[in-house]
């Protein structure tokens, strides 16, 4: 196993010596890289994938703090080993032979890198092997990102507490090195706290993206704890209406705060509320839409294809007089099944008359799908891709590269793209979030009639009209009121200070209606005199002319309600969602909760505000955490 690095005293010296040094640009971080480099390679043939991993958690901004450093040096080790062993493949279950470089590093896929502040409240850091049970005593916060396989609910292996490694070749649900066949997450880490004196700024692109909650939703349904690499707070923040008043504009931002209700007395919350303007059905543009539809042989479990087929057939009957749908599926090959036309009856007949078998060749399907997109594009209209599928590709490319590539050049060219994901078992979070993101559309996951209603019917206009593109938000908070902050989720949405007023960065793209949160931890200075807490600005580009607006908003410390009680009921209850994914997450700040404060919470919120369908199923679903749990 490599004893000669891992036990190597003088290789861990090296190590330790650089991180508690005062280096803090990439220059220095390259040459740490270059010193560690020649033994790294004696334990993985896949050096440069783990060198970009290294190289985005030690760049940009002054140095971490040697709590940092300290677990770092843990996750360096681990990884070593594991990879030397064989127990994590950082290609995330793509096939050896396939370039796998992008899904080790989001900077390489998604644009700017996602940097840490500097002087940061290091949490201990965790290796990225995938688990099915969080711990309710609180986990490591991981420091580096990786794809893993973790175990699905449906005939996946493993049960609560059981390890997310793939179990033997040929067992159910764990295929051999078969491209992407398991289930696949990536974990992005935990934001660690940011001391203001430091670092005032915290910026990062919208996500209006749910997928996160419903596919763990599927997991409590079936009677597993998710794995907490499938767990991204934000997006179970962002399932649930926040109640925000209408807006006029293309943007409105509300802030509220209060003292949490978990963890320490002297930590407050702080509420980020981003509202984007409605547009009626009657209003919205026209749209020229094309089906990309996964009909191999995985689609035919789990209901996946019913799904599918309901979906399109539920968007067909929203459809304006003025839209026109394409459709093309594949298996083991893509095929036309019809060009874009307005004749709802054809399409009906062949949504009916899907069925499944096959290979996966989402590259053919793409570009089948992209090439007809780009024949029948109109300008003026929305010109949308829908992939509908699991994200498991096996056959032609499986490897990300090439499709994301291509998927954000025709992006730039006004064909966007949106991912809707079905399925458990055989399913790749990963590959769906990614293609999503440099599509600039948004991720969903349906898995209910209800989801699939909410998605393309109420919910069509947003997922096809675009009111703002590259939308980002930054936080400027006052170090005489705010001693340290932290972001609760958007770690693979973080973008460094300069990157806010960098038009050329790519951020986040809302639908009509949609509205975006984020919360704050905030530890503010004992005995503040009345001042400024944060300063919140938001900008964007009109996704026709290009034109970048800017607005923003201020909070001070006597609106920060001293009590939870103080705060509205919703903002209660978003409160207790944040900190239920945060357990599930096995988040190290949450180390202090427990499942059955969130669901305390929740009731009591729930007692108190119109509650939703949606908002008691919420109650359920911690109801069966806890059963899971003990």
């Amino acid at each position: 196993m490599n004893d000669q690095i891992y036990d190597n005293p003088e290789f861990e010296a090296r190590v330790r010596a650089w991180f508690t040094s005062e280096a803090s640009d990439a220059g220095a971080s390259q040459e740490f890289w270059d010193r560690i480099q020649p033994e790294i390679e004696n334990v993985t043939p896949d050096t440069p994938s783990f060198s970009a991993r290294i190289l985005r958690f030690s760049t940009s901004g002054p140095a971490r703090s040697l709590a940092v450093a300290a677990a770092f040096v843990v996750v360096l080790f681990v990884a070593v080993v594991a990879l030397s062993s064989g127990v994590i493949n950082i290609g995330g279950g793509i096939d050896s032979g396939s370039d796998s470089s992008n899904f080790d590093s989001p900077a390489a896929t998604s644009g700017p890198a996602a940097t840490a502040a500097p002087a940061a409240t290091a949490a201990p850091a965790a290796t990225a092997v995938a688990t099915s049970r969080p711990s309710q005593s609180g986990s490591a916060a991981t420091a580096a990102p990786a794809a893993t396989a973790a175990p699905g609910p449906s005939g996946a292996p493993g049960v609560p507490g059981a390890s997310g490694v793939p179990g033997d070749p040929g067992s159910p649900g764990t295929p051999a090195d078969t491209g992407f066949d398991n289930t696949f997450f990536e974990d992005y880490g935990v934001n660690p706290y940011i001391a203001t004196e430091d670092e005032r700024f915290s910026t990062f692109a919208m996500d209006v993206d749910t997928a996160s909650y419903t596919i763990t939703r599927g997991y409590l349904q079936q009677g597993q704890l998710p794995p907490s690499e499938a767990v991204r707070v934000e997006e179970f923040v962002n399932y649930f209406d926040q109640g925000y008043a209408p807006s006029t504009d293309v943007f409105s931002i509300e802030l509220d705060g209060v003292r949490s209700p978990f963890g320490e007395d002297n930590k407050h919350l702080l509420r980020v509320g981003i509202q984007g303007k409605d547009v009626s059905f009657a209003e919205r543009k026209d749209a020229v839409i094309t089906f990309v539809i996964d009909t191999s042989g995985s689609m035919g479990t789990d209901r996946r294809i019913g799904l599918a087929k309901r979906g399109l057939t539920l968007l067909i009957d929203n459809l304006r007089e003025g839209d026109r749908v394409g459709i093309v599926e594949y298996g083991s090959e893509a095929r036309v099944l019809i060009n874009p036309t307005d004749d709802k009856q054809a399409i009906r007949e062949l949504i009916s008359a899907l069925d499944t078998g096959g290979s996966t060749n989402a590259e053919d399907g793409l570009t089948t799908g992209y090439a007809m997109a780009t024949a029948f594009f109109e300008e003026g209209k929305t010109n949308r891709v829908i992939l509908v599928s699991d994200g498991v590709a096996n056959v032609g490319q499986t490897g990300p590269d090439a499709i994301l590539t291509k998927i954000k050049e025709f992006s730039n060219d006004g064909i966007t793209m949106s991912a809707v994901g079905v399925g458990f078992d055989n399913f790749n979070d990963v590959l769906l979030e990614k293609l999503a993101d440099h599509g600039d559309g948004n991720y969903v996951y349906i898995d209910t009639d209800d989801e699939a209603t909410d998605l393309f019917g109420d919910g069509l206009t947003g997922l096809l009209e675009v009111i703002a593109s590259d939308a980002k938000i930054q936080v400027e908070f006052n170090p005489e009121t705010v001693d340290r902050y932290r972001l609760i989720g958007y770690e693979n949405r973080a973008l460094t200070t300069e990157q806010f007023e960098d038009d050329s960065v790519d951020a986040g793209e809302v639908g009509a209606g949609h509205s975006v949160t984020a919360l704050y931890e905030l530890r503010l200075v004992d005995g503040a005199p009345e001042g400024t807490v944060a300063n919140v600005r938001v900008r964007y580009a009109d996704p026709e002319s290009g034109e970048v607006s800017e607005l923003d908003s201020t909070i001070t410390n006597q609106a920060l309600n001293p009590e939870i009680e103080g705060g509205s009921a919703r903002f209660r209850f978003t409160a207790a969602v944040a900190e239920f994914a945060e357990l599930l997450k096995e988040s190290f700040w949450a180390q202090e909760g427990t499942l059955e404060a969130v669901l305390e919470e929740a009731q009591i919120a729930i007692a108190l505000m119109d509650a939703t369908p949606r908002d008691r199923e919420f109650i359920t679903l911690v109801e069966n955490a806890i059963a899971l749990s003990n």
